[in-house]
């Protein structure tokens, strides 16, 4: 789950981290007033939707315009708002379909001395949060990684204990902090891995982290998202979702206790089991093909849910045929077909469809398919199931 960089430096706040003052706006007028009631001869007007690059990305219909921009007076915020909202900015992450911009934040400028790079990931080899830092604040972490990795320091968090003051000077001093800057390093990167760990964060990333004239350290920016497997322990997160960031697809899938990620591929894929799916994309990829979706009914899916699953996969104008990869644990053969037959009535499927059973009533499912007479092409594995579905759409 992501949320805006607004309220993820609202949770910042409240944990104790130094960010700048800012306020939220949705008109142009409010942003004017914003500027007035910050009271400083500079802002800084931001773009809010999921996605980075902001700074370096134009909007659609105004190419010479950025998400991120420096004002000087209420007049140019009123100017700037207007131009912003409701128009379409485009990232290297958000593709160029690009993010419609409905909410603006207005910052407070800083006097900026130096900017560095710092965030919390999981580290899937060691299992733990790792603390990545770097002295080239404000540029992507993959560039500096690809092209200076010797710039970037990391020190491994243990959740029982959190960051140490020890690691956090360790931190500190290689780069390059020093007097009130370097104290509230050693303060401020134990308090963001406390805030990772006890919010089950997936990312809290700060770029750029700077070092302001006066020498304090203060948080830019905030890119903050949360595990979504954890929420049950945080249902006061759940007001921070903007399901207009959100792909529909994958909210509608959600709602019927689907895993589902969408793709931009032309097959659509059908499994029970996450591991399964990933082999199944795998072998389409394998095979020539593109997967238009991950798409996991889980072994406990009944015929309501595999129905909407059908739907949701169908409603994607992209694909171009389906591949159904069940192994009948939990989850029976013959549900996944009675449920398959059904989108045939309900849903109504047009592009070829290939099916491949293995499992509990696997005997039963492959009667009901046989007896059916629909046009269902079934396959005796998952590498002939791969291999007929990328050869229908080459036919």
């Amino acid at each position: 789950m992501k949320i805006h960089e607004y309220q993820g430096k609202q949770l910042l706040r409240a944990a104790g981290v130094s960010v700048p003052r800012g306020l939220v706006v949705k008109s142009a007028d409010d942003a004017a007033t914003a500027f007035e009631e910050l009271g400083g001869e500079v802002a800084i007007i931001k773009s809010q939707i999921h996605a980075g690059g902001r700074g370096k990305g134009r909007f659609r219909e105004a190419p010479d315009q950025s998400g991120v921009v420096l004002l000087r007076s209420a007049e140019e915020a009123r100017e700037n708002a207007s131009r912003m909202l409701g128009n379409t900015l485009v990232t290297v992450q958000t593709g160029e379909e690009g993010k419609t911009v409905k909410t603006l934040f207005l910052e407070e400028g800083l006097d900026i001395a130096r900017e560095l790079y710092l965030g919390i990931v999981i580290d899937r080899e060691t299992c733990s949060p790792v603390l990545i830092a770097s002295t080239e604040g404000g540029m992507a972490i993959e560039e500096v990684a690809a092209e200076t990795p010797e710039k970037i320091f990391r020190e491994a968090v243990d959740i029982s204990t959190g960051l140490t003051d020890q690691q956090a000077r360790a931190i500190a001093e290689k780069l390059d902090l020093a007097g009130t800057a370097l104290e509230n390093a050693v303060e401020l990167f134990p308090t963001l891995c406390r805030f990772f760990v006890e919010s089950d964060c997936s990312l809290t990333e700060i770029n750029p982290l700077v070092v302001t004239g006066d020498g304090r350290l203060m948080c830019l920016d905030a890119k903050v998202s949360f595990d979504d497997n954890a929420m049950f322990r945080h249902e006061d997160f759940e007001t921070l979702r903007d399901l207009d960031e959100e792909d529909p697809a994958e909210v509608r899938a959600a709602e019927a206790g689907l895993s589902y990620v969408n793709l931009d591929g032309n097959i659509g894929c059908l499994v029970n089991g996450a591991g399964l799916a990933m082999s199944t994309m795998d072998l389409i990829k394998l095979h020539g093909g593109e997967p238009a979706n991950f798409l996991d009914v889980g072994g406990g899916a009944d015929v309501d849910a595999v129905t909407e699953a059908f739907r949701i996969i169908l409603e994607d104008d992209n694909v171009k045929a389906i591949l159904v990869n069940i192994f009948g644990g939990i989850m029976k053969c013959d549900t996944i077909v009675e449920a398959l037959l059904g989108a045939y009535e309900n849903v109504g499927i047009t592009i070829p469809l290939i099916v491949r059973l293995e499992g509990t009533n696997v005997e039963l499912a492959r009667e009901m398919l046989e007896s059916s007479g629909r046009e269902i092409v079934t396959a005796t594995d998952l590498t002939d199931a791969a291999q007929k579905v990328v050869a229908t759409l080459e036919a």
